[in-house]
């Protein structure tokens, strides 16, 4: 298998900086002074940085989804609020088994669907009859969010929730005000009898309730709940912290901007500033020149890029023999964690309760390939922090008979992103050569090129 082959081909790293000091940065947000010049929002908007909650979750590099609930146990992917409680029963939940799988698995935090679209609850909760308390699984004394957030603990693994704000059980879905309220009581159950929580991710998934109106979110009160109960947890997607990729094929954008113009759909003035910009959250470009020159505001806004380790989102029998190959997970992790995002990789455990053994099996072997390939600097020296200027270039020695085939290069993000593009070349046989290229740079890019020795690059 080519990859194993690659084990001990391994990487280059260099950082990448700027040189200005006694610069103003903008933490996480910046709206533009009005009558400036195109080049003076460049220059701004190059001093936008991460809030201190932001840059602690984009060094995290590797989180972990866990679908789980009433889907795993009907074959469905969205169910419809109507379901027995009685079908969930997992005979041997574990959730030490599951944090376990994910720590020998690099990964750092676990985000569980708390509640998906269906309205079954994974808790307790005194909101609605429709959860584990009415299910045949530990007498209906079960509570599978407990479970996992102590696990967390034990295991030293963050803990994330996901609560759909579409609810196909609820009732109230559609009466906009008993919904919001009914879904903001759902929100602070879980941030108050949980200990930490340090990711909340909601989608945008929105419909009509049974009173025939479309549902209409309150965000802003939903957000000052998370801010209010967990002010340490970043809000993820229709929130205001880390944005949706724009896909869910384990995909960063080639050119990557984490200091974007995109407005955070939570916010009331998203629809009119995204649309002046003809901005979605699937757009190609979310923060080059052009852009940042109509744009009124920048932020602040990182990627994350949510992918499944299996066709499906829930655990089906039938795509056991389907989980990703340790190639193609290689490969995301290239396009996701090498582009400037963090990966969210779906881990869905099985109707057991636990993380199927195909599953656990391939994270483990993820994270030795990760382990074993970048173990070695193949720099003579140490990473260096390069205070660069634009157009400048720098040459680094390379350690005698090194083998590499990829480039790590990062920026310091607490000094904002920069880089727009840069160039790798090797010095070999007596002449230079370019061997790589790319645009962003950011918190990571990594690029591959083919295995070669160099006497430096």
């Amino acid at each position: 298998m080519k990859y194993r082959q690659l084990i001990t081909i391994l990487a280059l790293t260099m950082l990448a900086g700027c040189g200005r000091c006694g610069e103003e940065y903008y933490e996480k947000s910046l709206r533009f002074p009005e009558g400036i010049s195109a080049e003076e929002k460049v220059e701004m908007a190059a001093r936008v940085v991460p809030s201190d909650k932001q840059l602690q979750w984009q060094q995290m590099e590797l989180t972990a989804f866990l679908h789980f609930g009433i889907n795993t146990f009907t074959g469905n992917e969205w169910g419809n609020g109507k379901d027995s409680p009685d079908l969930f029963n997992p005979s041997s939940l574990d959730c030490r088994q599951w944090a376990k799988s994910l720590k020998e698995g690099g990964f750092r935090m676990a985000i569980l669907t708390a509640k998906h679209h269906d309205g079954f609850c994974l808790w307790p909760t005194a909101t609605t009859e429709y959860s584990v308390k009415k299910s045949p699984w530990k007498d209906g004394k079960g509570d599978v969010v407990k479970e996992l957030s102590e696990a967390c603990r034990e295991y030293r693994l963050k803990f994330g929730v996901y609560l759909s704000p579409w609810d196909r059980n609820a009732g109230c879905y559609g009466d906009s005000p008993a919904y919001n309220r009914f879904f903001i009581e759902q929100l602070t159950e879980l941030l108050t009898n949980y200990g930490q929580v340090h990711e909340v991710w909601f989608d945008g998934a929105c419909a009509e309730g049974p009173n025939g109106r479309r549902q209409v979110y309150d965000w802003t009160a939903i957000l000052e709940t998370i801010h209010r109960l967990q002010p340490e947890a970043v809000t993820a997607i229709m929130g205001d912290d880390v944005r949706w990729v724009g896909n869910e094929g384990g995909r960063g954008r080639q050119t990557e901007w984490s200091s974007t113009v995109f407005t955070p759909e939570s916010l009331e003035r998203s629809a009119d500033q995204n649309n002046s910009l003809g901005l979605n959250a699937m757009s190609r470009d979310l923060g080059g020149r052009e852009l940042i020159a109509r744009a009124q505001e920048v932020f602040w806004y990182p990627s994350e890029v949510d992918v499944s380790i299996r066709p499906g989102w829930f655990y089906h029998p039938y795509q056991d023999s389907q989980v990703r190959s340790l190639e193609n997970l290689v490969d995301i992790y290239y396009t996701s964690v090498g582009r400037n995002s963090v990966l969210l990789l779906n881990i869905p455990p099985d109707t057991r309760g636990l993380i199927h053994e195909i599953d656990a099996q391939r994270l483990k072997d993820l994270r030795s390939y990760l382990d074993e390939t970048f173990a070695d600097n193949h720099l003579s020296r140490r990473s260096r922090l390069w205070k660069a200027e634009a157009g400048e270039s720098r040459e680094f020695a390379v350690k005698d008979g090194a083998v590499f085939n990829t480039l790590r290069i990062r920026e310091d993000i607490t000094k904002g992103q920069r880089v727009e593009s840069f160039t790798l070349e090797a010095f070999t046989e007596g002449q230079w050569m370019k061997i790589a290229e790319g645009t962003t740079i950011g918190y990571n890019r990594l690029l591959k090129f083919p295995a070669m020795t160099a006497e430096k690059i």
